[in-house]
């Protein structure tokens, strides 16, 4: 996985990252937005235009914020 998605997407969730997304990586859940690890390219385009800051390299993503890798990988194996 290239990127994560964490809590700040849920009181935001604009959809800029998925608009600049190259890779249409980007799908939009219920609660927040999520990315594709098998179609992620680790280009950054997302980590630049979100608007809360939310996207993380996955080895960056805080402490606080780990169980959100385990959230995107739950979301993509019931897409």
């Amino acid at each position: 996985m290239a990127h994560v998605i964490t809590s700040p997407c849920m009181e935001e969730k604009a959809s800029i990252c998925s608009e600049v997304c190259p890779v249409d990586a980007i799908q939009e859940g219920d609660k927040q937005f999520y990315i594709d690890p098998n179609t992620c390219i680790d280009c950054g385009a997302c980590i630049i235009q979100c608007p809360v800051s939310a996207i993380f390299y996955e080895e960056e993503v805080p402490e606080d914020e780990i169980g959100y890798i385990q959230k995107n990988a739950e979301f993509f194996s019931r897409v």
